[in-house]
């Protein structure tokens, strides 16, 4: 169904996105499509360069008549998250994403969709390489692993960009003009523990939670969603508390930005408990599935028997670490004061591993308030030290803080009213966007965020609007010609 892919309209952004798609990108592994971007701009006979943390620039001359308008910059970034769902066979590190057509969507077969940020990506590319779109001087910048820790924006150097503008094409709603962001933190809980050799006279049950929805840690986080490794906790804490269930292995959860879809544990119970378990677990599992039938419709948990693992955690830190996930927030921690219906602080319990004597537990902490941040950091933080965790922060970055006087921003305001005939919601977002690192080396740019329709984005579901995509490209080529001239 590629092929189909590229008749839709605008046909150039679309065969760009489908030649981008064909080229494996995951995070922390996109030298094939630094490559691909390398060669795309010297094709073209365009100024191109790779910055010293991998970041792509191309530039582009201003086209007649626009020579005296404000420099710009086109920003998305390259790298896409790698999700599928656990019965499709993929392998994403040789693999292009196979595209689908459902309607007014184009999605994925059984995998993300790398529409985040790949539309945002293809659009600059089809700017680049036309010959008939008018534009002001483009300096287009790529940047390198925005999903797994944003080290592309925070390794570009000042001085290298000359732009006075910043477009960032990172949104998901097509009628919003971002503004503002939340900034991000890992907050990484880690034990060691004793391998106890499984005690006699036991059995033990495979427990696998599948189905759910999954989403942006960030953009989703209000909407209730299951959380995976949230609701096996819930499930191995009442085991373990009226059965004395241990817990073997776990593995739940997969990206940090991505609310977790599924969740698989190893665990083993007194044989003389099996029947009396199996039927409490089993009226926990229908009442989790009732409070989440509106919202998480194919979640499914399932107990199958297996064969005794050789070891289990030890006692203690097995009560220690379930009840401390317990304990842990999952979810919207603050709403914004400023902001109606903005979330200000929140925290996604991401990821849980229990194996071979070491257990660990990701988080990502977003907020638009640093104090706010830490102070949701530092709950968890206390929440696992208190059961003798090592607890570290990494990965921090800041929020991008709205500015009400913006010129770029009144300029889109008033450009998306003429075309479409409403107001465009101006807001802030939960999600973490690049202006506000970027930002810090560049603190004179004027930035302003806007995309096309994006559902699903981190999940298998992700999804775009293809009538979508050309109201954004109609909105962009207007920009393009709107961009004030240079103040002298």
């Amino acid at each position: 169904m590629n092929s189909a892919i590229r008749q839709l309209n605008p046909t150039s952004l679309w065969n760009h996105f489908s030649d981008l798609n064909a080229v494996p990108r995951p995070s922390k592994k996109e030298e094939r499509v630094i490559q691909f971007m390398v060669d795309f701009g010297k094709s073209l006979q365009l100024e191109t360069f790779v910055d010293e943390v991998g970041n792509v620039i191309i530039k582009k001359p201003a086209t007649e008549g626009y020579e005296n308008r404000k420099n710009i910059v086109m920003q998305s970034h390259l790298d896409m998250v790698h999700q599928k769902n656990a019965d499709t066979v993929f392998d994403f590190d040789k693999e292009g994403i196979q595209m689908l057509i459902e309607g007014d969507w184009v999605t994925a077969d059984g995998t993300t969709l790398g529409a985040d940020n790949g539309l945002g990506v293809a659009a600059i590319m089809a700017v680049l390489s036309s010959s008939n779109i008018s534009h002001p001087a483009i300096e287009a910048l790529f940047t390198i692993d925005e999903e797994t820790g944003m080290t592309g924006a925070m390794g570009l150097k000042g001085g290298l960009l000359e732009g006075e503008i910043l477009l960032n094409l990172d949104t998901e709603e097509d009628d919003e003009i971002d503004m503002g962001c939340a900034g991000g933190l890992d907050v990484t809980a880690k034990r060691s523990y004793e391998e106890l050799t499984t005690p006699e006279k036991t059995i033990a049950f495979s427990i696998a939670v599948t189905g759910l929805q999954g989403g942006h840690s960030g953009m989703d986080i209000h909407k209730g969603l299951g959380n995976a490794n949230k609701i096996m906790n819930r499930l191995l804490y009442n085991g373990f508390e009226h059965f004395g269930l241990r817990v073997s292995k776990i593995n739940g959860g997969s990206l940090r930005n991505a609310i977790p879809r599924e969740s698989f544990a190893t665990v083993i119970i007194d044989e003389a408990s099996r029947e009396p378990f199996l039927f409490e677990l089993g009226d926990l599992i229908e009442t989790i599935k009732k409070e989440f039938q509106n919202i998480e419709s194919d979640l499914s948990i399932e107990i199958t028997p297996v064969s005794n693992p050789e070891s289990v955690m030890d006692l203690e830190v097995q009560e220690g670490f379930i009840k401390s996930v317990y304990a842990s927030l999952n979810g919207v921690y603050k709403m914004s004061p400023d902001f109606e219906g903005l979330v200000e602080t929140s925290n996604n319990i991401a990821k849980v591993i229990v194996e071979n004597g070491h257990v660990q537990v990701d988080c990502l902490t977003r907020s638009s308030s640093e104090s706010s941040k830490y102070d949701l950091a530092d709950a968890l933080r206390s929440c696992f030290e208190l059961s003798g965790f090592e607890v570290e922060y990494s990965g921090a970055y800041p929020g991008w803080q709205p500015n009400i006087n913006s010129e770029i921003l009144n300029i889109l305001s008033d450009l998306y009213k003429n075309l479409f005939q409403e107001e465009p919601n101006v807001v802030a977002c939960h999600a973490g966007l690049e202006c506000g690192i970027l930002g810090q080396n560049y603190p004179d740019m004027d930035m302003i965020s806007f995309g096309p329709t994006i559902k699903g984005a981190h999940s298998p579901d992700e999804r775009v609007s293809i009538s979508s995509v050309q109201k954004f490209w109609k909105f962009l080529l207007e920009i393009l010609k709107s961009i004030p001239e240079k103040t002298s």
